[in-house]
């Protein structure tokens, strides 16, 4: 299963393609979409857009899975953050691709552990779950800390059914 993470941001948004079969995991790319701050708003959510179709039509993932935000102490951030992930949350879904979404809490602990884990933490464990993953930024770390999570997630599901308990 090819699996898109996307760490969802008006500014930067990371991007995170992995392959995952078995209890096994493979880095295929990430990288970040980068909006123009000189830009309306409406512009750079188009930038987002834009740039998250060009990732789906390079890796043709068959699933994708969404970091959750939190609500920030600044209402207008909090607004322009949730109208970027909205974006992130509809380009795959425009392109007929089931989207997961996980909290960040469950997304370390599935990574790191724990659900408290640095930002450090997680990029380091990235790095050692998935030799080559370039992590262009930080927040392509996240993103593929949010596929890795996903590939755990579908992987327990699966297990499941094959032992007659889900759905």
């Amino acid at each position: 299963m090819r699996v898109l993470g996307l760490d969802p941001g008006l500014r930067v948004t990371g991007w995170g393609v992995i392959e995952a079969w078995d209890n096994r995991l493979r880095h295929v790319a990430d990288g970040v979409v980068r909006s123009d701050e000189s830009l309306s708003l409406a512009e750079r959510l188009a930038q987002l857009h834009q740039g998250i179709l060009a990732v789906i039509a390079a890796y043709a993932p068959e699933s994708a899975a969404v970091e959750e935000t939190f609500v920030n102490c600044n209402p207008a951030s909090t607004l322009k953050l949730g109208q970027a992930r909205g974006v992130v949350l509809l380009a795959p879904a425009l392109a007929g691709i089931a989207v997961a979404e996980y909290q960040p809490s469950v997304v370390k602990k599935a990574v790191v552990g724990t659900g408290g884990a640095a930002k450090a933490q997680v990029g380091m464990m990235i790095r050692t779950l998935l030799p080559g993953a370039v992590l262009e930024a930080a927040d392509a770390a996240d993103a593929l800390a949010v596929a890795v999570c996903h590939a755990h997630a579908h992987a327990g599901q699966r297990s499941l059914r094959r032992a007659g308990g889900g759905a």
